[in-house]
């Protein structure tokens, strides 16, 4: 699935470039990335096996997590444990992942009509 080789991608390259991060912040900030990404990985891959009228949940929490990575990695480079290099190129990858889930949840959004007015949350 795309999608989820696009996660280990970026996930490959998050955990490349916590190693070098101040110590001070490898396992607070870091630390705390890292889990969201793992989750984020889980969610997607649970709702690649679950039934098309299951599917929207688990895309909605898995679109929440990568907006959480995304914000702690802003953070992470305002306070300069990221350089410009390497918060550009995992801000690029998760913006990718970031349209795909969003892809991902429009089709089931076409195909069900009731998701679009709240019942399939």
């Amino acid at each position: 699935m795309p999608i989820i080789q696009r996660l280990i991608a970026a996930y490959k390259l998050w955990h490349e470039y916590v190693q070098h991060f101040p110590r001070h912040s490898r396992y607070t900030l870091g630390g705390k990335i890292d889990a969201l990404f793992i989750e984020l990985i889980e969610l997607v891959f649970i709702a690649s096996y679950l039934a098309r009228e299951q599917k929207v949940a688990p895309l909605r929490k898995a679109v929440s997590k990568l907006d959480l990575i995304k914000l702690l990695l802003q953070i992470s480079w305002e306070l300069r444990d990221l350089d410009n290099n390497k918060y550009i190129s995992l801000s690029e990858l998760l913006d990718e992942i970031g349209k795909m889930l969003g892809g991902w949840i429009r089709q089931f959004q076409k195909l069900n009509p009731a998701y679009n007015s709240g019942v399939g949350k």
